[in-house]
């Protein structure tokens, strides 16, 4: 089952940055980031809203519960719940999309569909376009963000360029930092980076210490860096302090 629903339709562009939205404050921090980036780069805006299939289907089980985040308390959960709690994120989706593009002269549409997350954001992207991801919020012991499990299968699989956003950053001008001597054309078109600054080969550990007062520009990451990176370090990109953008490996 599939559902469009669309602000202001525009046509197809041959580039696009496409914002992956579940009303969260970091997926609508990442919003506005992306509302920046499509407005300086003259790109047509994408926002995606998937109502989780797999959610609906648990929620169909009669031993189905829902946790409290705050109060840890345990209520019954039913379709009915998520049908309503979907409604509301949509509503909180649509508004944020019409407020970040107020007085933007950018084409933009919001897509509303259902299925899984992963499957429906990868039949969106294609490899042009740029997918702007928010960092989701940790409550672990380093205070930070993290990488959640979609957020890691979207980028593993993506046919384009992603960047992932930290809502504490603002953007900032600076050196586009790399670790291999490939770098894909036009990353330097993107607002963030103004040059490109070569860094050794080196472990999570000391990537770490090397980017730990670093306030502006951006981290290039190809896949298999970035996988080998997260292997060392599951909780590295909670401590990476300036926006990382994610590539396809070199073919």
């Amino acid at each position: 089952m599939a559902m469009t629903s669309e602000i202001e339709p525009a046509q197809r562009s041959a580039r696009r940055v496409l914002a992956l939205l579940d009303a969260s404050r970091h997926s609508l921090a990442a919003l506005r980031a992306a509302v920046e980036l499509a407005t300086l780069r003259q790109e047509e805006l994408v926002a995606l809203f998937v109502e989780d299939m797999d959610l609906l289907h648990s929620a169909g089980f009669p031993f189905a519960l829902e946790v409290g985040g705050h109060s840890g308390l345990t209520r019954p959960l039913s379709p009915e719940q998520v049908e309503s709690s979907l409604g509301r994120q949509r509503e909180r989706v649509t508004h944020a999309l019409a407020e970040a593009v107020k007085g933007r002269q950018i084409h933009h549409s919001l897509r509303v569909s259902r299925g899984r997350i992963v499957t429906e954001a990868l039949s969106l992207a294609a490899p042009g376009d740029l997918v702007v991801l928010g960092k989701a919020s940790s409550a672990g012991h380093y205070g930070g963000v993290r990488l959640g499990s979609t957020c890691r299968a979207l980028i593993l699989q993506a046919p384009c360029m992603v960047l992932i956003w930290d809502e504490r950053r603002p953007l900032n001008h600076g050196p586009l930092r790399v670790l291999s001597d490939h770098v894909p054309e036009g990353l330097l078109g993107l607002p963030l980076c103004d040059r490109v600054e070569q860094l050794p080969a080196q472990n999570a550990a000391s990537l770490e210490r090397t980017l730990a007062d670093a306030r502006s520009g951006a981290l290039l990451l190809h896949r298999a860096e970035l996988d080998r990176l997260c292997g060392q370090d599951p909780d590295l990109l909670a401590r990476i302090p300036v926006p990382i953008i994610v590539v396809p490996d070199p073919s």
